[in-house]
């Protein structure tokens, strides 16, 4: 589930940064994407921590 959520916030966050610039609101744009790269920071810690835990599909694990 996290990566789902991760992965959302990258592309939203991503997709507005790119309209918010195309649209010259440079400080928007730089927010966006500001969280679009700690999205992806986030979404890179979230599948490295699968990978060092195992497939298992526990949803406590």
């Amino acid at each position: 589930m996290r990566i789902v959520l991760a992965t959302f916030g990258l592309v939203i966050c991503t997709v507005f940064a790119v309209l918010a610039a195309t649209a010259d609101l440079p400080v928007p744009a730089v927010i966006m994407a500001v969280l679009a790269v700690i999205a992806a920071i986030d979404l890179v810690v979230v599948i490295r921590r699968r990978i060092k835990r195992g497939n298992g599909h526990s949803l406590f694990g």
